[in-house]
């Protein structure tokens, strides 16, 4: 990897990690433009999940404030629940969380639970998810095209009612397995989230604010994991590149996460879904003509 090539790939990761168009569809056209370690989908992987943790330090700056107080909030209410200055009870705001528990130490827990599935599912699947199987643009396409279809029907039938504050237990369990969706290349962690989130009645800021914050555990776990097999898998000449890409990655990631907040209080995620319809048609064609193989 050369510092080009990390500046490319550093800007593709940041502009698709968090908008619902499929990081890792994106990712693996520029792999390959770029050629990016031709014919080493295990390198490319480890590439992809260190770029991460850029996107990742995003999130922690964009969200600073959300995450100081839930962190605070979740020592204070456990701590007070331990000394027994409050008592257990479960009737809490909306019917929604333990009485005992305060929102912020209650988003903690949701978090927590949201992130099991993919940490579970993850870990399972590990070899077939750093291999070749998963940069295979059969695959990118169809799904690009199937969440697609699924977000135009959460935004059909989404109520669309929920503040962060309402969140339950059906919104971590239901986001955090469409969170699992995001290990099969061409779903996209946000696209699919979002679209859990909107069928069980978000709003689509909630519901992007959730996934954002739902991001953290699983690419801090991810990235650090690759982080350690890259040292094994990657040229040593590609660490410094591979710096220079993370920071842009930060940098253009910050800079979503502002864009899609802002986009989706007023709008719907239509012009994604449209996107994602054609660029998979596009992919399916030229792969169906020959034009291009299907893996990397």
């Amino acid at each position: 990897m050369n510092f080009l090539q990390a500046i490319i790939l550093g800007i593709v990761q940041g502009l698709t990690e968090f908008i619902p168009i499929s990081s890792t569809a994106h990712l693996v056209f520029a792999s390959r433009l770029t050629n990016l370690y031709e014919g080493n989908p295990e390198q490319t992987t480890a590439t992809i999940a260190v770029l991460q943790l850029g996107t990742l330090l995003a999130v922690f700056v964009y969200f600073a404030s959300d995450i100081l107080s839930i962190t605070a909030a979740f020592i204070r209410d456990h701590w007070n629940l331990l000394t027994r200055r409050r008592n257990v009870r479960f009737s809490g705001t909306h019917g929604v969380r333990p009485i005992w528990l305060s929102e912020e130490a209650w988003l903690g827990w949701l978090i927590i639970l949201g992130s099991i599935p993919i940490g579970v599912i993850g870990l399972l699947f590990k070899n077939l998810i750093e291999g070749a199987a998963t940069k295979n643009l059969w695959v990118i396409a169809i799904m690009l095209i199937s969440i697609a279809v699924l977000l135009t029907f959460a935004e059909l039938v989404g109520k669309r009612r929920k503040e962060i504050n309402d969140f339950g237990l059906l919104d971590a369990i239901v986001v955090g397995f469409a969170q699992v969706l995001a290990l099969i290349p061409g779903a996209s962690r946000s696209g699919s989230t979002i679209m859990g989130g909107l069928f069980v009645g978000q709003k689509r800021e909630a519901a992007a604010r959730f996934s954002f914050l739902l991001s953290i555990p699983a690419i801090t776990a991810s990235g650090l994991l690759e982080l350690k097999e890259a040292w094994s898998l990657l040229p040593q000449e590609s660490f410094a590149p591979l710096l220079v890409g993370t920071i842009v990655s930060a940098f253009v990631g910050y800079l979503s996460i502002w864009f899609l907040i802002a986009f989706l209080r007023k709008r719907s995620t239509a012009i994604f879904i449209g996107y994602r319809i054609v660029l998979g048609v596009i992919i399916l064609v030229l792969l169906w003509q020959g034009v291009i193989s299907s893996q990397i």
